[in-house]
């Protein structure tokens, strides 16, 4: 098997193994992380009634003009911000954190941790 095959099986089995024990529901949605090289995405999900409740990303027009590049832990920081206060115009004050197939580590924790700033709880 190539590199890049068992690469995408081993992601994939981490986001299996995290998101067995994460369910969404109205009140409390899963806040999903999804990142590349170059950006960072949030959603928060009913998994219940399979919508989404609120996203941010760094592709957005709207965060793009405080974003100088998206692949980098400040790009991360705006996200997090903007995603807990469109979480707190939907009514939503606490949510399960899913990291997705990434560590709890950089830019990824960085968006949690400016979202607990803002004011989500996780």
């Amino acid at each position: 098997m190539d590199h890049c095959k068992a690469k995408g099986l081993q992601r994939k089995r981490r986001s299996f193994r995290v998101r067995k024990r994460l369910s969404g529901t109205a009140e409390r949605p899963r806040l999903s992380v999804s990142r590349s090289h170059r950006n960072i995405a949030a959603q928060l999900i009913d998994d219940e009634a399979g919508k989404t409740i609120a996203s941010a990303s760094t592709l957005e027009k709207s965060l793009a003009g405080q974003i100088k590049y998206g692949g980098n832990r400040d790009a991360a920081a705006i996200v997090g911000k903007a995603i807990a206060e469109r979480a707190a115009a939907a009514g939503v004050t606490t949510v399960c954190f899913d990291r997705g197939p990434f560590r709890f580590h950089g830019r990824v924790a960085e968006l949690a941790g400016a979202a607990r700033e803002a004011g989500l709880q996780f």
